[in-house]
């Protein structure tokens, strides 16, 4: 929970009055964005499965195969909420994370955040780009294996959607 902040907005020159600002992550300088980076670079530390973090945005995936694969996810998600409470007290809304399930045999198991079921979705807009879970199909690829592929050698790039 963000303390002390408060914003306004300013159109063409009217103001509104002051509010104060709960949570969020603070936009509009230069060094915000990579302060916040280095401010949860050690939130993966503990991390099984794979972690992607963009600014405020994290997504923790993985190929489950069976119920070890399932419980060292949810093991994940376990580990990203203690690192959230007890590291910098920036908790994660629980009501804004997402479950989707990616593959035809895929057994749709549950995950949860506090006790509460996540919600499940079958599509889902993503750094505006729309992710279906039946239009796409997820390549996972080891680091090594994708340091070896030049046709597909970019930056943070995990898994490949065809």
């Amino acid at each position: 929970m963000l303390r002390g902040r408060v914003l306004r907005v300013c159109i063409r020159g009217v103001q509104s009055s002051w509010i104060e600002v709960l949570s969020g992550v603070p936009h509009g300088s230069v060094l915000g964005p990579i302060l916040f980076l280095i401010y949860i670079n050690d939130l993966d530390f503990g991390i099984k499965n794979w972690i992607l973090k963009f600014a405020d945005d994290t997504k923790n995936f993985s190929r489950i195969n069976n119920s070890l694969d399932s419980e060292q996810l949810q093991s994940d998600m376990r580990q990203l909420i203690r690192w959230s409470e007890e590291h910098w007290q920036m908790l994660f809304n629980v009501n804004k994370c997402k479950v989707m399930h990616i593959a035809k045999q895929n057994q749709q198991r549950q995950y949860f955040m506090h006790d509460q079921c996540l919600e499940v979705v079958c599509q889902e807009k993503d750094l505006g780009i729309l992710i279906s879970n039946s239009d796409v199909k997820l390549e996972f690829f080891s680091k090594s294996k994708l340091e070896s592929k030049k046709s597909i050698k970019t930056q943070n790039l995990f898994f490949i959607v065809s």
